[in-house]
């Protein structure tokens, strides 16, 4: 999941470590589980499957831009980062990643 985990950006965060190293990965992943109890504190009632999708649309655009689960990517690189990512996820697990 580096592909995920190698984007810390440098505009919000100092980035630690070599792209795919231990470290930056661990930055990654705090930053994420940082996002993910923001937007579940922000949407309570929320499955955790949408409180997934919004906590990666934060990690990318961050947890302000993320006022409505039904439209998480509405603010994102792309407009897709978080379906983007998480099509990925599925795509790397189907194929025995």
């Amino acid at each position: 999941m580096t592909f995920l985990f190698r984007q810390v950006d440098k505009r919000y965060h100092k980035p630690v470590g070599a792209w795919d190293s231990e470290q930056h990965i661990t930055q990654g992943t705090q930053i994420l589980i940082y996002m993910w109890n923001a937007i579940k504190k922000k949407f309570p009632k929320a499955s955790n499957e949408a409180v997934l999708k919004g906590s990666i649309a934060a990690y990318n655009a961050g947890q302000n831009s993320v006022t409505d689960l039904n439209k998480v990517d509405q603010r994102t690189t792309g407009g897709d980062y978080a379906n983007d990512v998480v099509a990925r996820a599925q795509y790397f697990k189907s194929h025995g990643y």
